[in-house]
């Protein structure tokens, strides 16, 4: 009997503390939705995105998105680590972070382009430089041509930005206008493309690199290719003209969902690719 009435109790005991357990397994994912959306990674990339997220909030005021910028491969190495929900990349993945990728989430990624881009190449106003060809602009960057004259230009040293290497960019460079080579000795890397443009503006005799969309304030170079000269454009980039075009990323660790899914939706919706436009880049729609 004492051994019935005990077991009753106990019984009793957990049905009461029921409804707190299914009351915190409710509550559980409610908190885990109310976090922001975390964004980050390409510097190219982080003023578009910023500006994605402000229209976003306009329509979704309930919607968090938190957007940092650190660098293509900050963001792709906080994507493997699980850091950040999506990042943002200049670049496409690399072979080995699709390996991490599948060794601690099951998966080698979800990559959406979202804007089109063309590295662009800045010189300052007062250059009176307007175009060069990619073999002098990878001449000038792995240390062959020191001084403008042997381009064309005074005769004057140049002074070489350039960005640091967890850039998308800074390997892009390196792996389609340089094939590979090593920036020369002399290139100041500098953290950020809105930087490197500062450092031109500043500079007489700089030149630096970065994305279409920071071109302000500087001489953005044509591009001589063949018998054409080149303009980096938002039209030459979406045809394809442009020999520095790319694509501009997301990338998840799996297929997009939730909060992430409204967001893209909206990214790639005709206003949010009119903001790429407003931006300075091309749209991919």
């Amino acid at each position: 009997m004492a051994s019935n009435l005990h077991m009753k109790r106990a019984t009793g005991s957990r049905m009461k503390r029921l409804p707190l357990v299914l009351a915190l397994s409710f509550l559980a994912p409610l908190a885990a939705a109310a976090g922001p959306l975390t964004v980050k990674g390409s510097d190219t990339m982080v003023v578009l995105t910023q500006r994605w997220a402000e229209e976003y909030r306009k329509t979704h005021p309930e919607a968090k998105v938190q957007v940092t910028g650190g660098g293509s491969g900050t963001g792709l190495s906080a994507l493997i680590n699980g850091t950040t929900e999506i990042a943002l990349s200049s670049r496409p993945l690399k072979e080995a972070e699709r390996e991490q990728l599948r060794a601690r989430h099951g998966s080698t990624g979800y990559q959406l382009a979202v804007a089109k881009d063309g590295v662009t190449f800045y010189v300052n106003e007062k250059n009176p430089l307007s175009a060069l060809t990619l073999d002098q602009l990878k001449r000038i960057y792995v240390g062959e041509v020191t001084n403008w004259k042997e381009v064309g230009g005074p005769d004057a040293p140049i002074v070489l930005y350039s960005r640091e290497n967890s850039s998308g960019t800074y390997v892009f460079v390196k792996d389609q206008l340089l094939g590979g080579e090593d920036f020369a000795a002399a290139a100041q890397t500098l953290p950020g493309t809105a930087a490197v443009v500062n450092a031109v503006a500043k500079e007489r005799h700089g030149i630096g690199y970065g994305g279409l969309g920071y071109a302000r304030g500087v001489k953005a170079l044509e591009l001589g290719v063949g018998a054409d000269v080149l303009a980096p454009t938002a039209e030459n980039v979406k045809s394809g003209k442009y020999p520095l075009s790319r694509d501009l990323f997301f990338y998840l660790r799996s297929e997009p969902r939730g909060s992430a899914q409204g967001f893209i939706d909206f990214c790639l919706s005709e206003a949010g690719q009119r903001l790429v436009s407003q931006v300075g880049y091309s749209p991919v729609k």
